[in-house]
């Protein structure tokens, strides 16, 4: 605008938009230079005040996007929830059982097979050395869920580290897993890439199963889950937890309440109930221990798929409020830009009036 301003009898005209600025229209006399031509326009900042409008309007963009996610994500965390709540029942009676019967093979006479009261079966050997161990991470398929993904990885790698590399062989659920150790060139024997977003028992089956025939055929000595478990909704803490063998089931010695259960349990009369089993305490138990197992990694898909959504949900709400911030933000610069320019535009017009006169 400067180069605008000569001595002598200024004429101000029209605006055009050009070149990533505005232009105005001038035209002068004075001091013997008589001319006409077009000058860039300065002063206004409009190309900013364009900037922070096209600013604003993909932060509301984005602020819709994420507070959809987050509706989305707290729909699919309720429905997961429900779902964890539902089965947990189950795998805490199922454990309840094996513990009861358990007792009472341990109160149990000779069978006459030489093992008077004892628990044995194969999924609770336990080697004096572990040679051979198989790790199943779970992480999810999608990002967007702030460190789930992260912590998780983090816990497995530690574990995998700590370990020599042809100990453990390492299988991953999950499209984030895969990537993560395809980028640090760790070798993964087996991808589960068929899981359904929502975990299915008939999917988790499968997979438990072939972990069990691995253990008991001896090819494994221990089966471990890396996953996100999830104890309340403000804490969800990444573990490695082992899968098999499974923990001794066998009575310890002052277990009576056990012993007690097993056998039935007291009235407030001092009578007892007694529970007759069919078939027999040990085939229930070889029964109930596989079922135990895929149980239990079943429910490690159902909590890692609730901290998934949990996660998301949190990850997106932070981004909506994040967001809305910055577009307030920016609505602020974008008036003082505004006011700016009405403000510059005011004063050169007067000018260029005051020149005239």
């Amino acid at each position: 605008m400067n180069e605008g301003m000569k001595e002598g009898r200024n004429v101000w005209g029209k605006r055009r938009w050009s070149g990533g600025g505005w232009w105005v229209r001038w035209g002068g006399m004075g001091g013997g230079i008589c001319g006409v031509g077009w000058f860039r326009y300065s002063g206004g900042s409009m190309a900013a005040i364009r900037e922070i409008k096209g600013r604003i309007k993909a932060t509301a963009n984005i602020k819709r996007i994420t507070k959809t996610m987050q509706m989305i994500a707290t729909a699919k965390f309720q429905g997961a929830q429900r779902t964890a709540l539902a089965a947990k029942p189950y795998a805490e009676n199922i454990a309840s059982l094996v513990e009861e019967l358990a007792a009472a093979v341990g109160q149990g006479d000779d069978d006459g097979d030489g093992e008077s009261g004892g628990v044995m079966h194969p999924l609770l050997r336990k080697p004096d050395t572990v040679k051979k161990e198989l790790l199943l991470v779970i992480t999810s398929n999608r990002g967007l869920c702030g460190g789930y993904n992260a912590n998780v990885l983090r816990e497995a790698s530690a574990f995998l580290t700590a370990r020599p590399v042809e100990q453990v062989e390492l299988e991953v659920a999950g499209k984030k897993g895969a990537g993560f150790f395809k980028f640090t060139r760790r070798a993964v024997s087996q991808f589960h890439s068929d899981l359904n977003e929502k975990p299915d028992y008939a999917q988790t089956e499968k997979i438990a199963q072939a972990m069990i025939d691995r253990f008991v055929a001896g090819e494994v000595d221990a089966v471990r889950v890396a996953y996100m478990k999830f104890e309340t909704l403000s804490r969800q803490v990444p573990e490695v937890v082992t899968l098999l063998p499974l923990e001794d089931a066998s009575p310890s010695n002052d277990a009576d309440a056990g012993a007690e259960n097993a056998t039935g349990k007291a009235s407030e009369s001092g009578t007892q109930a007694v529970y007759e089993y069919s078939p027999d305490p040990k085939s229930l138990m070889a029964a109930l221990l596989p079922i135990t197992v895929k149980t239990r990694l079943h429910q490690c898909f159902n909590e890692a798929n609730l901290g998934e959504n949990l996660a998301r949900m949190i990850a997106m709400k932070a981004a909506t409020d994040a967001a809305d911030k910055m577009r307030k933000g920016l609505t602020r610069k974008y008036n003082r830009a505004r006011q700016a320019a009405i403000t510059t535009e005011l004063s050169e017009i007067i000018s260029g009036a005051a020149a005239l006169e």
